[in-house]
């Protein structure tokens, strides 16, 4: 979304050099943060809402809009050409983190939020917004790390909002030039690795045994589904009629 609206490159220098960006485009930058900071504590408060009510619909929606996602995340990730370690990168994410979570759920390993699994989640906030289509919410679902996250920053549990915006702020200062750096020299590799992990972590989270339940329960999760891939397409759709001003 960053990409799409013409402010990924802002919030880049933004975490590379604060100082001084914050210098040159303060007016510019305000408005963001406090957006983000507001949309992401309200949005967190209704997602925990529904995925402790509703989980396997909140999920399949999530799937949904993941799936709608990966057309226009594929496209970007070939705006530079295609090659192939292109693919090798893809096939080799992909096979890791399939492998790893599937590995997780067969030794039906049970992770417990704590503080340093948030100081996890907080990595992984800072990475989804650091590498472009990346997504935190794609991540920390399989590690069933998601909820109790969201639910935290909803209800401002600070045993959740410390450790998770220490381990963002950390990635962030550590990471942000590298990543940068990374997508700048390898583009087309490191976005079809990043499409690699989000089919993988996607595929992962799917809630196959749900929809056996009853007719109902499998009608509710395509219908939400459907909606998702619907939503994120029609997003696209609008995002690629736009013109984006310079940030």
């Amino acid at each position: 979304m960053c990409v799409v609206f013409g402010v990924y490159k802002t919030i880049m220098d933004l975490l590379s050099h604060p100082v001084q960006t914050l210098k040159k485009r303060f007016r510019t930058l305000i408005p963001l943060i406090l957006g983000g900071g507001f949309g992401f504590v309200v949005v967190a408060k209704l997602l925990g809402f529904l995925l402790d009510r509703y989980p396997e619909p909140s999920v399949c929606l999530f799937v949904g809009l993941i799936g709608g996602m990966l057309p226009s995340l594929f496209r970007e990730a070939g705006e530079k050409g295609r090659s192939k370690g292109s693919f090798i990168s893809l096939s080799v994410c992909f096979a890791a983190v399939l492998a790893m979570l599937l590995g997780l759920k067969l030794i039906h390993a049970a992770i417990i939020p704590d503080f340093k699994w948030y100081l996890f989640c907080g990595f992984c906030i800072a990475l989804s917004v650091i590498a472009p289509g990346m997504s935190f919410s794609t991540l920390l679902m399989p590690l069933g790390l998601y909820t109790p996250l969201v639910t935290g920053i909803g209800n401002f549990d600070f045993g959740v909002l410390i450790p998770a915006g220490a381990g963002a702020l950390l990635t962030a200062v550590l990471l942000a030039k590298a990543v940068s750096g990374l997508i700048e020299n390898h583009y087309s590799m490191a976005f079809h690795g990043i499409i690699g992990i989000v089919t993988a972590a996607t595929i992962v989270i799917i809630p196959f045994r749900s929809f056996g339940v009853s007719a109902v329960s499998c009608a509710v999760n395509l219908i939400c589904a459907a909606f998702g891939i619907v939503a994120a397409l029609v997003l696209d759709s609008f995002n690629r009629k736009i013109e984006i001003p310079a940030v």
